[in-house]
């Protein structure tokens, strides 16, 4: 099992909500379902893999480059309390998720750099920071999302203590993607990199700026008229446009790189995992694009939404068609 596993889980809970906002109901409720039971399945395997092959777990978690990508497990159980508040009618069910994946995100995270500062034998830097680091601010702001929409409920103080929380988480974020992004750089732009090497989670470059921007926006959406929390708005709106602004930049420049990979470098094309890493910013752009426009007051930009919810929703399709067959080939293998 891959590290990065439950980037299917996010992936498919995103792309659930984006087609929910734009009126397909019967499609998101299906992906729902759907993604419920990927993410039991890949929580089972998980639990037996810890149970049986726990070293070599460990071992996977410790290894340059690949710990990160077990942060997925918090951003795909956040994703997907998500999906209980905005697809389907479930509080009490994102509720008792929301508990389990901040559990997740606080263990993950500082077991995460805990091991990566400790780490008596370091490898070079090129073979250790890759896109997949960037989960660490996809999950805390994931977090920050589904923080930010519990707080429609319940009483003023309440919503207050809640939205605080959501701001710190989406601070916390904002802060990780500008120290890691500028390590990433420095791998992308000064050190030799091959078509090989620029792999799917390159793509995260882009979705932790459109969960950031997400985030933001349900922020401000949800704020109070008035009070401390309402003073910080034009903060949180500006720095929120800022990285929606970010990641549409993002989207040419890894549109151009994905063609220079497989059409000029003659990759082979094939399914992997990480290939949800491509799916999940494209859907998630979608939705943040969705929400900055209702909460800025920009309607022109709905324009956007209202095209890309096909595109990723045809990239979903196409990612998840190459898992099938590739499950589909095992099959056969085996037999």
């Amino acid at each position: 099992m891959e590290p990065g596993g439950f980037a299917l889980v996010m992936a498919t809970g995103i792309i659930s909500v984006s087609v929910t906002q734009h009126g397909m109901l019967v499609l998101g409720q299906t992906l729902f379902w759907l993604n419920w039971a990927a993410y039991l399945w890949l929580l089972l395997i998980s639990v037996l893999r810890f149970i049986f092959y726990r070293n070599e777990m460990i071992l996977n978690f410790v290894r340059p480059g690949h710990g990160a990508a077990f942060l997925t497990l918090a951003a795909g159980t956040c994703v997907l309390a998500t999906q209980c508040l905005l697809v389907v009618n479930l509080p009490v069910v994102a509720r008792v998720v929301a508990v389990w994946g901040a559990f997740c995100w606080v263990v993950l995270i500082y077991l995460f750099f805990f091991s990566s500062m400790t780490r008596r034998v370091k490898a070079p830097f090129r073979d250790t920071i890759n896109g997949s680091w960037l989960v660490v601010v996809v999950s805390t702001q994931a977090l920050a999302v589904l923080v930010a929409i519990l707080a429609r409920e319940g009483a003023l103080v309440a919503r207050e203590w809640w939205l605080f929380a959501a701001i710190s988480l989406y601070l916390i974020g904002c802060a990780w993607y500008l120290v890691i992004i500028t390590l990433i750089m420095y791998r992308m732009v000064l050190l030799p990199l091959i078509a090989r090497e620029f792999t799917p989670p390159y793509w995260i470059n882009m979705g932790a700026l459109a969960i950031s921007a997400l985030a933001g926006s349900l922020i401000i959406l949800n704020a109070p008229p008035q009070g401390p929390l309402h003073d910080l708005l034009p903060f949180v709106k500006g720095f929120t446009l800022f990285y929606w602004a970010m990641a549409t930049w993002w989207i040419p420049l890894l549109v151009i790189l994905e063609l220079w990979r497989y059409v000029w470098s003659h990759v082979p094309v094939n399914y992997e995992v990480d290939d949800w890493n491509i799916v999940f910013p494209l859907g998630m752009y979608t939705v943040c694009t969705d929400s900055l426009a209702h909460a800025t007051g920009a309607q022109y930009l709905m324009v956007i939404p209202n095209v890309s919810v096909y595109v990723s929703l045809l990239v979903w399709a196409v990612v998840g068609a190459g898992l099938v067959y590739r499950l589909l080939c095992r099959r056969d293998t085996h037999t």
